[in-house]
């Protein structure tokens, strides 16, 4: 990833009992392709520009990296990025 601050949806974040304190995020973008691996999530009010989930650029980082808290995707955008996932990993 860039080394810059950038928005991330995070879809798993560590548990006490986890081997490492890692957050499993995916970045989101407003230079959407509309290619497979992208979730369009619109204009959500706590994001400056209509964005996109980027599926394919999961990434692990430590715990402490993150800054803070946005907002929340609805619960039918994050069906959409499960189903992304899903798709993409052949899951």
């Amino acid at each position: 990833m860039v080394a810059k601050q950038r928005p991330v949806l995070i879809l798993a974040y560590p548990q006490p009992d986890d081997a490492r304190a890692l957050v499993v995020v995916a970045p989101l973008t407003s230079q959407a392709r509309g290619f497979r691996g992208e979730v369009d999530i619109g204009k959500p009010h706590w994001l400056p520009k209509p964005s996109c989930v980027n599926i394919q650029g999961l990434a692990s980082v430590d715990h402490h990296a993150l800054i803070k808290k946005l907002g929340v995707l609805p619960s039918s955008q994050m069906t959409s990025v499960k189903d992304a996932l899903r798709d993409l990993l052949a899951l």
